[in-house]
């Protein structure tokens, strides 16, 4: 009796359902038998009034769109994008497609209004009668609606109220279908269905799905290819080519659903829709365009993707500068070179293969505006190990895609020279130091906090000797470790920090510069990008201009927003102009003596790790600056360089002027060639010619190191390797 009771309650409230069913679908019919909402038919107020059925306006916001960056001469280099999608106009899709579309999802499109009487009503009984919305009976106007509600939710709460399957949400489609009905015409609703509908396969909107499924564009598909991607749209992950077999036999199987009903509807024959179903599927599965892997300049991609994410001028949010970036259809122009950066790969690339563990990598950055020109490393970026690629921005810092950076080795030690000429030496001053140096207290290094880092107990050496009178000059172009360890001490550690930090010199991993004794030997690790900018301010005469990627912003409604270097004065000119001066000198009597120069002004320093863990150049002229770093990025402790076979040679040790020189040298041969040269201000001699105190005992001639300089770098047996002047206490000049 119980379970009778039950079944009699059960077919009771059945009835009852199908009685308001019957009733809200006579109310539903009528209310939308208004011209302006159902088409032609009688005038139904009491049914508007009882329903609160009346147009409400849809907020469409711009859909998702590609982002492309564009280097200097507007040339396109990649693409960003949160959906890939590229909006058409109507003429540029196919009109097979427009036919396949309407007849598989609502063949009365064009001659009903906003939605579709009978289907909306047959559906909204099935939908009563069972609690929720099983069926769709959708108009593509209303499918339009969600899909815009879909796209606007920021929430998953949002995202699932959009597709909730109530009746009250169906309600509000006809609400919204009704006001864009009275908006835009059946065309254009049509256009902006077919841009906003998702296809499988993460292809966002006709044109995408075109392209990823078939590889052409939507103004060329043929029938068998728009009626399956007219099939693809009911359920795309269910239908998604890219998931396997099985989804894919859905999707054909899907296609023909298509074709059966445009041979129904008479659109196509029976005999067009026969040699349709008979194709293949022919899913070309192109790649998505765009991303920094795909990329021809990956690192410096990363580097302009990571500037947006991490500058609030570009939104308050991460959230909303990752919006910005990929949903936002900007055009990005940047400041990359084609030509320099060629010439980057092709140096980088001989002498350190991609196949190599080492990376060499190099950025370029123009003097005066801290452009960067180019960024280019030795492996390719990726994920496929195997392939030995990298997924690092191994170019850059941290917070723009790059790892913990290098040790800059005696790099470093121009920043101790620059200081002590700030402080009044001149080129001749100096001190007679040893083949090692240690310190007499932990107070006769300070760092900025006033603390002692002095080290008594630890021997710092030179690589090959070394002792004797070294000069600003001689101690810099012999590249001396003892010499600029009592450099430092008699400056100032504190001051050469300051030094560097005007200059732009910070940790790659974002953490506060090791102020330790040895940091005028490289004990901190830096990026290419940081150290080619800090040399870049030595070559504009003491002007620091801070890295540079992005030029202007054009929004998807054409307004463009431009940016200007960010510059200061951190030197004085004169100050500059000195310590370029010595750095000639590297070139020609230092440790770069063995590779030569460039054939107009040049300044640079060499920089080597302990044992060759790691090696670096920087060099500049007035017009360009870069930097060179090798190391492996497993771990140069656990991997350094010595013994190790690179770029196809095998190398006992390896020096600043071994591979990094020779790939600047080759770099800006090539990036500079049609670039007229602009010579180094001479310097100030009055002020810096002679010396002070501290000279030689008397003037002398004196042998440069041979084979290896004092921060073991391997010059070769230049041409220059005879005996030397050095700056006398009259002051005449060297090399002048």
């Amino acid at each position: 009796m119980q379970a009778q009771g039950k079944g009699v309650g059960s077919a009771a409230g059945n009835v009852l359902k199908l009685a308001a069913a019957a009733a809200v679908a006579g109310v539903l019919t009528a209310a939308i038998a208004l011209p302006a909402v159902g088409g032609a038919g009688m005038t139904a107020k009491s049914g508007i009034d009882a329903l609160h059925i009346g147009p409400e306006e849809l907020d469409e916001p711009p859909l998702p769109e590609k982002t492309t960056l564009l280097d200097a001469d507007g040339k396109p280099i990649a693409q960003f994008y949160y959906e890939n999608r590229e909006s058409v106009t109507l003429d540029k899709i196919a009109p097979i497609m427009r036919e396949a579309i309407v007849a598989i999802e609502d063949f009365r499109f064009y001659k009903h209004g906003p939605l579709d009487i009978e289907g909306t009503a047959r559906a909204l009984v099935k939908n009563i009668t069972t609690g929720g919305v099983t069926q769709g009976g959708s108009s593509i106007t209303q499918q339009y609606v969600k899909q815009v509600l879909y796209n606007k939710a920021e929430t998953e709460e949002e995202k699932a109220a959009a597709v909730a399957p109530t009746v009250g949400r169906k309600l509000n489609e006809i609400r919204y279908a009704i006001a864009l009905e009275q908006k835009h015409s059946k065309d254009e609703i049509l256009n902006r269905y077919l841009n906003i509908a998702y296809f499988g396969a993460s292809a966002y909107g006709i044109e995408a799905a075109s392209k990823r499924f078939f590889g052409k564009h939507a103004s060329e598909l043929t029938l068998a290819e728009a009626a399956t991607l007219a099939g693809a749209v009911q359920d795309p992950n269910a239908t998604d080519p890219n998931r396997g077999k099985s989804f894919r036999d859905r999707l054909i199987a899907r296609r023909n659903v298509v074709l059966d009903r445009m041979d129904e509807l008479d659109i196509i024959t029976p005999a067009e829709a026969a040699e349709a179903k008979a194709k293949k599927l022919g899913y070309k599965d192109k790649p998505i365009p765009g991303g920094c892997e795909q990329s021809d300049f990956p690192y410096f991609c990363l580097y302009v993707r990571n500037e947006i994410l991490h500058d609030t001028q570009f939104g308050k949010t991460q959230k909303a500068r990752e919006q910005f970036l990929a949903r936002g259809g900007l055009t990005i122009r940047t400041t990359i070179d084609r030509k320099m950066q060629k010439a980057a790969e092709k140096a980088v690339r001989k002498y350190v293969h991609p196949s190599d563990k080492p990376v060499a990598s190099e950025a370029l950055v123009e003097p005066g505006t801290g452009a960067i020109k180019a960024m280019a490393a030795s492996r390719k970026f990726g994920t496929n190990r195997k392939k030995n690629e990298m997924s690092i921005n191994v170019v850059a810092d941290s917070l723009h895609g790059g790892g913990t950076g290098f040790q800059a080795g005696s790099t470093m030690k121009v920043f101790t020279l620059v200081t002590a000429l700030k402080e009044g030496m001149k080129f001749g001053d100096g001190f007679s130091v040893g083949g090692t140096f240690a310190a007499n207290s932990k107070f006769d290094f300070k760092d900025c906090k006033g603390n002692g880092v002095g080290e008594p107990t630890a021997v710092l050496h030179n690589a090959e000797g070394g002792g004797g009178f070294k000069s600003l000059q001689t101690g810099t172009w012999g590249s001396v470790n003892t010499f600029f360890l009592a450099l430092e001490r008699k400056v100032g550690l504190c001051d050469v920090i300051k030094t560097a930090k005007d200059l732009g010199i910070k940790r790659s991993d974002g953490q506060p510069l090791h102020e330790v004794q040895t940091f005028t030997l490289g004990a901190n690790e830096l990026d290419p990008v940081t150290l080619a900018t800090a040399y870049a301010a030595l070559g504009a005469r003491g002007k620091f201009c801070a890295p540079m990627a992005i030029t202007e912003i054009v929004d998807r409604f054409g307004k463009a927003t431009s940016f200007k270097p960010k510059c200061k004065q951190v030197l004085e000119p004169e100050i500059a102009d000195a310590t370029s001066n010595i750095l000639e000198g590297v070139f020609t009597r230092g440790t770069m003596t063995g590779v030569g120069g460039i054939g107009r002004d040049a300044a640079g320093k060499t920089g080597t790790g302990d044992v060759s863990r790691t090696v670096w150049f920087a060099g500049y002229t007035p017009d360009l600056a870069g930097a060179v770093s090798l190391g492996d990025p497993r771990g140069p402790v656990r991997y350094p360089l010595s013994g190790r076979v690179i770029g196809g040679r095998q190398y006992g040790s390896v020096f600043g002027a071994s591979i990094p020189g020779p790939i600047w040298k080759e770099t800006f041969l090539a990036a500079l060639k049609d670039v007229p040269a602009t010579d180094f201000v001479k310097p100030d001699m009055s002020r810096f010619g002679g010396c002070t105190q501290s000279c030689a005992p008397k003037p002398k001639k004196e042998h440069r190191p041979g084979r290896g300089d004092d921060d073991g770098h391997d010059r070769g047996p230049g041409p220059g390797d005879g005996p030397i002047d050095i700056y006398t206490p009259d002051g005449s000049p060297f090399g002048d």
